[in-house]
């Protein structure tokens, strides 16, 4: 892990960065309940939603990436802004999350990413961001309030996964100019 953010570079994601980030997810979906997804999945798999966020517009894909690391273990970690509802009317909302390395967590990573992601968009028609946080979750609870984020509600036992149903708590940060 880089000592200081100044060996990290913030960048858009591109397909070399895929199984990384794939891997990355998998641990998620294999050891948590931070994700709902009960199958991890192939690179391949993947392919469509790592092309579903392009370099610029509302739903971008950026990567954190060590500096002087090389290989499979320079990436940190990722941040999403994606469609939030599919409906039209919900153009100007996104969905965003941030995933970290496991050997990245605790280091400003995803401080780092959600402050790039957010200030990508800031440039972009996008009025909302929403962000579920899957209950008991402190880490992420404290990252979304320290970057402006406020408790709109939580579903309750709204997933169940190892055998456990998983509450949801909902968070939404205003973006763009005030009305």
């Amino acid at each position: 892990m880089p000592e200081n953010q100044a060996e990290v570079q913030v960048r858009p994601g591109i397909e070399g960065d895929l199984v990384a980030l794939t891997d990355i997810y998998n641990h998620y979906v294999r050891e948590t309940a931070v994700t709902f997804d009960t199958t991890p999945f192939t690179p391949e798999q993947r392919l469509p939603w790592l092309r579903s966020h392009p370099e610029d517009g509302p739903h971008r894909l950026l990567v954190a990436k060590a500096v002087r690391i090389v290989g499979p273990f320079s990436i940190l970690g990722y941040a999403t802004s994606s469609a939030f509802r599919p409906k039209a009317a919900y153009a100007t909302s996104v969905e965003v999350s941030v995933y970290c390395a496991p050997w990245a967590t605790g280091h400003g990573v995803g401080t780092l990413l959600y402050t790039a992601l957010l200030e990508a968009l800031a440039g972009e028609d996008v009025h909302r961001a929403y962000a579920g946080v899957t209950r008991p979750n402190d880490a992420s609870v404290r990252l979304h309030e320290r970057l402006g984020f406020r408790h709109v509600g939580t579903y309750a036992e709204v997933g169940r996964k190892f055998g456990t149903y998983w509450d949801v708590a909902w968070y939404e940060k205003r973006l763009g100019p005030q009305p």
